[in-house]
């Protein structure tokens, strides 16, 4: 009976201990609000709560900041509503620095910066044109009457052409190396540049005749994917969530814009086209073109092209929607995908 009522005691004291360590925890200065990891909308409220340690006790001050720059300073726990319309988007490190009875503890969170759900298209085909099955598509231009092309594929399948938009014959046609796998294509004046996927080099040809007039290494971005130009800098994407904006003339990198949703960053972002202001992007293995604006990275847009190519499923594989092109003078979008036998001419119906 001695040792049973031991072993209560010694219960018991285990739970007074933890209660008061419990306690003790919960009354830790920590944020109340945003808890860590929240996603917050551009342009919703963000409210900064925090919980003190010692409660009874008024507070000498309270900073609130966000990425180090102070955002609020008060005398008070009361809460805090900041405006959200001018941050840029991604991860935040907040932290609240609490001066109190001369002592100082610091509280930190995080979080995630998005903007607001893109407004959703599916589409209307206006028009099919021939298209060459055998082209595995990786980049696409229209000019002057004209679609320019970049396949893809090693061993020499890679190449650069020049079509009949009515009737899909190619025109003009080089091959590149073996060692190099076409990617996107952009017209700069009389220039075509064309991206490869790994080697790290693009190519920049005479728009007229083919000829290669210059090459360039990459910088930051890993692979060459999109590219496309906004009538000052060309604009690169690599695969990731991010987009990379190089001198036309110097071909070097010179800022690079984080794509995001209202989820996230958007990854996979493949073949580009500038248009209207806005940058177009197929994202890889999805029958979704993104509008993106290229100032702030928000995903604007999002066109839902699912069933546009019923033949599709007689590829088991490499078929995906890639190919966007834009004919200025008429205001026609063009799009098609790797292998397709068809290229469309669409117009976006909102939802």
């Amino acid at each position: 009976m001695n040792r049973t009522r031991l072993l209560f005691s010694i219960l018991i004291l285990f739970l007074l201990v933890y209660a008061c360590d419990t306690k003790k925890r919960s009354t830790k200065t920590r944020f109340i609000s945003p808890e860590a990891g929240s996603v917050i909308r551009s342009g919703n409220p963000l409210l900064l709560k925090l919980q003190v340690s010692d409660s009874q006790m008024p507070v000498d001050s309270i900073v609130y900041s966000i990425e180090g720059a102070t955002v609020s300073a008060m005398h008070t726990t009361d809460s805090v509503i900041l405006d959200t319309d001018n941050f840029a988007f991604g991860n935040k490190t907040l932290s609240a620095r609490v001066d109190k009875d001369g002592k100082e503890t610091v509280a930190h969170s995080n979080i995630v910066i998005v903007p607001q759900p893109p407004k959703y298209y599916s589409y209307r085909v206006i028009n099919e044109y021939p298209h060459d099955p055998t082209a595995f598509t990786q980049g696409l231009e229209y000019h002057d009457g004209f679609l320019y092309e970049s396949t893809g594929q090693y061993e020499g399948k890679s190449t650069l052409r020049r079509t009949n938009l009515e009737t899909g014959e190619v025109l003009k046609k080089i091959h590149l190396g073996k060692q190099y796998f076409g990617e996107g294509l952009t017209i700069v004046g009389d220039r075509l540049i064309q991206l490869t996927w790994m080697e790290k080099t693009g190519f920049v040809y005479n728009l007229e005749t083919f000829e290669k007039i210059a090459e360039f290494p990459y910088g930051q971005n890993k692979e060459g994917w999109g590219i496309c130009f906004d009538g000052e800098r060309l604009i690169v994407s690599d695969g990731t969530s991010r987009l990379y904006f190089l001198n036309p003339e110097t071909y070097e990198e010179e800022y690079t814009v984080e794509v995001y949703n209202h989820q996230g960053p958007q990854k996979s972002l493949n073949e580009l086209e500038y248009i209207n202001g806005k940058v177009y992007a197929n994202v890889y293995q999805e029958d979704i073109i993104v509008i993106i604006n290229p100032v702030t990275g928000a995903i604007e847009g999002e066109i839902n092209l699912l069933g546009i190519y019923p033949g599709k499923d007689d590829i088991p594989y490499d078929n995906e929607l890639n190919g966007i092109a834009y004919d200025r003078n008429n205001d026609r979008l063009f799009v098609t995908g790797k292998n397709w036998s068809k290229l469309f001419e669409i117009e976006l119906v909102a939802r």
